[in-house]
């Protein structure tokens, strides 16, 4: 998976505003998307081709 584009997009988000601490940064990158924990910026990401990421987007919505 290649890197972030020039220009991208990231977004930081919770969940229902009750989160806890517990928020995720997502990262548009040219070949899919990277998800890290946005109080740990150095650790670990999950990499995404774009197939897996709504895979994984809809398997959120079915649960």
């Amino acid at each position: 998976m290649e890197g972030p584009r020039s220009g991208r997009t990231t977004a930081a988000g919770e969940l229902s505003g009750q989160s806890n601490g517990q928020c995720v940064e997502v990262a548009d990158l040219r070949n899919g998307v990277a998800v890290r924990d946005s109080k740990d910026k150095s650790g670990p990401a999950l990499a995404f081709d774009a197939q897996g990421w709504c895979s994984f987007i809809n398997s959120l919505k079915s649960n």
